[in-house]
């Protein structure tokens, strides 16, 4: 059994300051000599994350702009995230040899997105199972050529090798895996960023790999048809009594509960606020565009998305 370092507390404090620290968004690769974005970083003893660009997918970064961890016990690897390709897959798999030698047992998708489905086809040449929830794989299925074709656009020669695999493992609410005397929760805490998000919770370690129920370095986009009272509803009646000590979210580095609650519940708050406002004021969608949203301005990807988001939560809001 794998047992947690006592006094890693102030190491994991030290290494999450001096992460958070690095600026992402206008760096085009960290780690040349590999397909991925960065080199994986131990966050705590025996949880790994290579840190995503918080940029969107281009050639390159080769589509690495999600968080790609992976767990290792005594019985083997479980990774989070399939990645944006099978080349990027590889890389991925080539960095888990170098920390061990437990072969990957399970590959855990974290929503029904490219560069957490289009790797699949790597895994699954590898033997390995692979494990989303029900509504991320049905999100993923009907998009699967639209989403490949993106992907092969931007990532051109890297994309070789790349084909639709859905997972074979499914679930609804809760999956729970002991392996190596590491018990992981596999969970669907409720609607949020996007349909099927799953949440990677490992309660003895004290640490979840929450995806995209949370951002703190990178604005979060708000797709056509998110629920985001629903969201605020999922983090504030599910995720916070869990409370974890680590969070390693879908994008950024990884940090605490307090930091992803700063930049995705609370910036849901304010932004349905100031588009209530906005409403009661008897405003229209063209002029929603611009509702202030200075406050957020920090976040990587702020041009690219804040005025979209405040255009589709008037959409939703227009009509509750």
């Amino acid at each position: 059994m794998i047992t947690i370092l006592r006094n890693w507390t102030a190491g994991a404090a030290l290494l999450l300051a001096a992460t958070a620290a690095m600026a992402s968004e206008d760096i085009a690769d960290q780690y040349p000599q590999s397909e991925l974005y960065s080199k994986p970083v131990e966050v705590i003893p025996h949880v790994f994350s290579a840190i995503g660009a918080t940029a969107p997918p281009t050639y390159e970064n080769s589509g690495h702009n999600n968080n790609l961890s992976f767990i290792v016990t005594d019985e083997g690897v479980v990774v989070v995230n399939g990645g944006a390709s099978a080349r990027l897959a590889k890389a991925l798999h080539d960095e888990i040899k170098v920390v061990t030698d437990q072969p990957v047992v399970l590959v855990i998708n974290e929503n029904g997105q490219g560069h957490a489905m289009l790797g699949n086809s790597y895994w699954v040449d590898q033997g390995v199972d692979i494990l989303a929830h029900v509504d991320a794989i049905e999100a993923f299925t009907s998009e699967a050529d639209f989403i490949l074709q993106g992907m092969q656009g931007y990532n051109r020669d890297k994309a070789e090798g790349t084909r639709i695999v859905t997972p074979n493992l499914s679930f609804e609410d809760t999956y729970e895996i002991e392996l190596g005397g590491v018990k992981i929760e596999v969970l669907h805490l409720g609607p949020a960023h996007d349909p099927g998000d799953t949440q990677v919770w490992i309660p003895q370690w004290d640490i979840m790999i929450a995806g995209d129920i949370a951002f703190h370095e990178r604005m979060l986009p708000i797709f056509a048809g998110i629920c985001t009272r629903c969201w605020i509803e999922t983090w504030e009646e599910k995720l916070e009594p869990i409370n974890p000590t680590y969070v390693i979210p879908g994008h950024g580095h990884p940090t605490n509960l307090a930091q992803v609650r700063r930049y995705t519940r609370d910036y849901l708050v304010d932004l349905r606020e100031k588009i209530g406002a906005h409403i009661d004021a008897g405003g229209d969608l063209a002029s929603s565009y611009y509702v202030d949203q200075e406050r957020w301005k920090n976040l990587d990807t702020f041009e690219e998305l804040a005025t979209k988001n405040a255009g589709r939560v008037f959409e939703e809001m227009e009509w509750e």
